[in-house]
């Protein structure tokens, strides 16, 4: 009788800073950088508003990541959280104005909220004798900031959008992130909060993926999507006995950017 072949065991995880370790727009954020002291923003509005920035940011980093824009760096984010703030506001705001909130957001000073599920889930990596680190679309010093405010250790950050180095989802800075958590490609999982930036940029790269989709924006995909960091072993090991680039969404998914 042949042995069976031992399953392929995930050695490290990459993971996507915002909105999968800590939130970044949030209705609370946006509220405190633009409005502390009111009117408070519709939530409904707000929520609808933020989905959309979600989806429109991966289009944005995708078609960086394809060559038919350039590459999406610290300052596309900052023309990006621009633009959500005037979707925010129904109208345009004073260049000074607007140049402020968004670097509110980018380094908040205020209360910073926290997913009370990261710290039980790297707990558990942890405990398991996985590696685990983390990679942004923000500067270095904005991601290690907000590492600090909301008590996660800044040394998690392994790669941001500074320059002259590529930027998060280039291949080259996501398997500069694997080679500083000294596992092979072939063993790492990135979980990213993003489908088509971070999810099929992972492939891109010879990673294995796992969407973490907290606000529901990618409801069409069906394989290796979880709404929370809550029992993420088990999609762990679904992705890592799956090939690299399996169980990927549908195109009308992704709007305009169409397919890989």
């Amino acid at each position: 009788m042949t042995p069976e072949a031992e399953p392929p065991q995930v050695e490290a995880v990459l993971f996507a800073l915002e909105e999968v370790l800590l939130p970044f727009q949030s209705v609370r954020s946006w509220q405190w950088a633009w409005r502390p002291q009111g009117p408070l923003l519709g939530e409904r509005h707000a929520l609808t508003v933020l989905r959309r920035s979600r989806r429109a940011w991966d289009r944005r980093r995708w078609l960086g990541l394809t060559g038919k824009e350039p590459p999406a760096d610290a300052g596309a984010l900052a023309e990006h959280l621009a633009e959500t703030l005037r979707a925010l506001a129904g109208h345009g705001l004073p260049a000074a104005e607007s140049e402020a909130v968004v670097r509110r957001i980018q380094h908040p000073t205020g209360e910073v909220e926290r997913f009370p599920d990261v710290a039980p889930a790297l707990a558990r990596l942890a405990a398991a004798g996985v590696r685990f680190g983390a990679v942004s679309s923000l500067a270095a010093e904005h991601g290690r900031w907000l590492l600090r405010r909301t008590g996660l250790a800044e040394a998690l950050l392994l790669g941001g959008s500074d320059p002259p180095g590529p930027a998060p989802p280039d291949p080259h800075a996501i398997l500069a992130a694997v080679e500083r958590l000294g596992a092979p490609a072939d063993r790492t999982v990135l979980v990213g909060g993003l489908y088509w930036s971070d999810v099929r940029g992972a492939h891109r790269a010879g990673l294995r993926s796992v969407l973490v989709d907290r606000a529901g924006a990618w409801p069409h995909v069906q394989v290796g999507r979880r709404p929370s960091l809550d029992g993420l072993e088990e999609t762990l090991r679904a992705a890592a006995a799956a090939a690299p680039g399996s169980g990927e969404g549908p195109d009308d998914d992704a709007g305009p950017v169409g397919g890989a």
